[in-house]
């Protein structure tokens, strides 16, 4: 049974004229009588009746008919949405994202989204650097929201936020957490908690290379895997963590309560810029969509 066939039924079905049904079709009678003759062959009983004066459906033709219909149409509505999908109007698209992402760049740009191409169901995954990227290559995140970008041609990306400051994170107990501020360069000598580098390789790189300006060997005593259990280590031992600034304010870090405290860098302040980041081999046009939708601007924090 071949799709057309069931086309030109329904033609069939609605002109009871093959004359009329053929022109419809842009085919001549012969033709359309060639193709009812194999649907019935194929359904395997008689769909149309006709003689010299008029054309009808049998009892058979009647229940194919409402059947035919309801094929014909899911088949156009399957259509309509693979098109949709193939030009990023429909479809699903899954985003990783990071705290400053979710504040400054996603509110916006989601609104965007729903706005011009309401079809696209978004869903959205909050992770660190390290398994964002591993996201992407593994193909079950499609856009990563990430701080710096991965130096191979294996990914397209855009800065979409610029100079994110970090901070000294300290116990209350700690010599440092009255201060307002530390000159990088007197970590010397302090042991510090720092995650794993591919958690975060910007983050970690930036770190580093601050170190490297003011000539000092940072002490990497303990390592963390979050900024959460960073926190918790500072609290209760004589280390200097990392945090980013936006990931500072959202723990609440020199609030009332006898958490941690977030102290500002100096000489020079580590920053990090935001990168959206994606698959250079693109099979997902909505990420194109999405990108479109990110803010042109990159405001500095």
């Amino acid at each position: 049974m071949e799709f057309r066939h069931l086309v030109s039924f329904l033609a069939l079905a609605e002109e009871l004229h093959f004359g009329r049904a053929a022109q419809r079709l842009h085919l001549t009678q012969p033709s359309l009588s060639a193709q009812l003759q194999k649907l019935e062959k194929s359904v395997g009983v008689q769909l149309v009746s006709r003689n010299s004066h008029e054309v009808r459906l049998t009892a058979a033709g009647r229940e194919f008919e409402s059947r035919a219909r309801r094929i014909v149409a899911q088949m156009e509505a399957a259509a309509r949405s693979a098109r949709a999908t193939a030009e990023g109007r429909a479809g699903a698209l899954n985003i990783g994202y990071n705290l400053p992402a979710s504040r400054h760049v996603l509110p916006d740009a989601l609104a965007r989204m729903t706005e011009r191409h309401p079809g696209v169901v978004v869903s959205l995954w909050e992770k660190r650097t390290g398994p964002q990227l591993a996201g992407l290559a593994d193909g079950t995140l499609d856009l990563a929201l990430v701080y710096g970008h991965p130096a191979t041609a294996r990914f397209g990306y855009r800065r979409v936020l610029q100079r994110i400051p970090l901070v000294a994170v300290v116990g209350r107990r700690h010599r440092w957490a009255a201060r307002t501020d530390v000159r990088f360069a007197e970590l010397a000598g302090q042991q510090c908690v720092l995650f794993a580098r591919e958690q975060c390789p910007a983050m970690y790189d930036s770190i580093l290379r601050a170190a490297a300006d003011n000539r000092i060997a940072l002490d990497l005593a303990h390592l963390a895997d979050d900024p959460g259990a960073t926190a918790h280590m500072v609290s209760v031992r004589p280390l200097v963590g990392f945090a980013s600034l936006p990931r500072a304010l959202s723990l609440g870090m020199g609030a009332p309560g006898g958490g941690p405290v977030a102290v500002k860098l100096s000489d020079p302040v580590p920053t990090l810029d935001l990168y959206a980041v994606w698959r250079a081999e693109q099979t997902n046009p909505a990420v194109a969509l999405f990108v479109e939708c990110l803010d042109s601007s990159c405001p500095e924090n």
